[in-house]
């Protein structure tokens, strides 16, 4: 018989970890000859056939005649055991019919999930979903039906959900779906977790196919949100279930929280969303323009700035739709339309000698600025439209600068290159650093209007916005204020070095329509 070395009979992805313990286990035998050094393990072997086998192998270190330390041992085949033993597993913890995880799991996973949940501040939700009129096409169609119908639901409830959450079945039609790693912000978690229940009950929706015949089949989900420890596994349960047999009073083919407070404002969250997505579809957003003036009062540019006329609800103010926008994803289809927008009016005031000199700044969300085709989106557009891209000003909050500075400067560089240049907004709120604004090719830093709102009586921010300035000027950038509402902010900020201006005290925000004729009035501007 011809002996050769074990690592020829493993599975290549196991050998550098069996080789691993093995060192590991001389290095002991060797700093401790006298101890005894046994050990049992288990491996993967590939059989002469090819097929593999598991052995379990009873091995000690010994001296050989030359004094050179010799693995020594017997195995067995035990992959039958094995086998075994996962199928023990897997009746202990999966369900037959879907191999999803039954209760039993279910239960260990959501206990461990509310006490990430206290260690972490994030949010968790549990879904109970149960499928609608189940019974009767079970009793009229017979269970080999009923059976693949619960197979079908079963992957396309894993399909909704991310890899790290869980999709377990009680029993009968009713399943639990386990979410975790959620924003900590309950509101924001619970409008992910409607995201996710709406894209289930849409999945639902889709006729499935049993034996070559559709089958509808839809369903009524209950949701409750945690946080922490305060509530146990249990009444967690209990609340969803509650929540469900309130989506089933509301018609079935729904979504219902176990809180009623949350059900309101996650369902006028959505409402506001869909509204959103509508309104830009019928031409309801619209842009105004508020003018950037410098030390004589000459105007220099303007900053586009998105308004939202609602049919019904009137105007939307921006504090309450940007950021929704942003949390959906919604923000890439309105910022692109800015865009396209701004494009248009700078290539319009490109043919009026009066307004081809004036930049427009335009607002970068994060989301938008992070999005991989952000740079080809903005140079498409310039392009096509063949606006100036030297009058193209693109403004960022610091926030951008949280994730990669690195990607932040390789964009901003590209686009430099066209000729866009880029303005640091509300600068001072944020998270920016000397060591990160030195690396920006910027052309322009913004002081929040935060500061200049009460810099005549807050010395703190009197002393902010002096640094400000002094920063700026050391850096070579320009540095405007916006917010100026009085002349005595603007006689301070010009004391100390201010030669750009961005508030009432000029002008408010004006429709596009209005920008030319006001621009032609004679001075002085002020609409205060």
């Amino acid at each position: 018989m011809t002996s050769r070395p074990m690592t020829e009979l493993m599975p290549g992805e196991h050998t550098a970890a069996w080789l691993s313990e093995q060192q590991d286990r001389l290095a002991g035998f060797l700093a401790r000859p006298n101890a005894r050094h046994e050990f049992t393990s288990t491996t993967e072997m590939r059989h002469a056939d090819g097929h593999l086998v598991t052995l379990e192998s009873v091995a000690h270190f010994l001296r050989d005649e030359s004094g050179q330390p010799l693995l020594m041992g017997v195995s067995r085949d035990v992959t039958e055991r094995e086998q075994a033993d996962r199928n023990i597993k897997q009746l202990a913890f999966f369900d037959v019919l879907t191999g999803l995880p039954n209760r039993s799991l279910l239960h260990d996973r959501l206990d461990q999930a509310i006490a990430a949940s206290a260690r972490n501040r994030h949010s968790g939700a549990v879904l109970f979903v149960d499928l609608d009129h189940f019974k009767t096409l079970n009793d009229t169609r017979g269970h080999g039906v009923g059976d693949r119908l619960l197979q079908q639901a079963a992957e396309r409830l894993r399909q909704c959900v991310r890899a790290t959450d869980t999709v377990a079945r009680l029993g009968g039609d009713e399943f639990v779906l386990l979410l975790g790693e959620l924003p900590s912000d309950p509101v924001s978690a619970a409008s992910d977790v409607r995201a996710t229940g709406e894209k289930i009950l849409s999945a639902f929706r889709q006729d499935f196919q049993i034996q070559a015949q559709d089958y509808r089949m839809t369903a009524s989900i209950g949701v409750c949100l945690f946080q922490g420890d305060a509530d146990d596994r249990e009444e967690l349960l209990k609340r969803a279930d509650l929540a469900m047999y309130r989506a089933k009073a509301a018609g079935r083919d729904a979504l219902a929280f176990f809180d009623p407070d949350m059900q309101r404002v996650v369902s006028a969250r959505a409402a506001l969303e869909a509204d959103m997505r509508k309104g830009l579809e019928r031409g309801q957003f619209a842009l105004h323009l508020q003018p950037q003036v410098d030390g004589a009062g000459r105007v220099f540019g303007a900053e586009a700035l998105l308004r939202w006329q609602h049919p019904e609800r009137g105007a939307v103010s921006p504090v309450e739709f940007i950021a929704l926008a942003e949390d959906c994803g919604f923000i890439l289809a309105l910022g692109q339309w800015v865009l396209e927008e701004a494009g248009a009016l700078l290539v319009a005031w490109a043919a009026q000698p009066d307004l081809a000199g004036i930049d427009l700044a335009v607002n970068v969300s994060p989301r938008q600025f992070r999005n991989a085709g952000f740079v080809q989106q903005v140079s498409d557009m310039l392009a096509r439209t063949q606006a100036p891209a030297q009058r193209l000003k693109l403004e960022l909050t610091e926030s951008v600068l949280v994730d990669d500075v690195d990607d932040v400067v390789t964009k901003i560089t590209a686009l430099n290159r066209l000729g866009v240049r880029f303005s640091l907004d509300d600068f001072g709120t944020g998270y920016s650093s000397l060591a990160y604004l030195k690396r920006l090719p910027l052309s322009q830093l913004k002081i929040d209007q935060t500061f200049v709102r009460d810099l005549m009586h807050d010395p703190s921010d009197a002393l902010i916005v002096r640094t400000i300035l002094s920063l700026g000027q050391s850096m070579g950038l320009q540095v405007i204020a916006e917010g100026v509402e009085t002349q005595a902010q603007r006689d301070f900020l010009e004391r100390h070095g201010c030669n750009a201006f961005q508030g009432y005290l000029f002008a408010r925000p004006m429709p596009v329509a209005a920008w030319a004729p006001w621009i032609r009035l004679p001075p002085p501007r002020n609409s205060s």
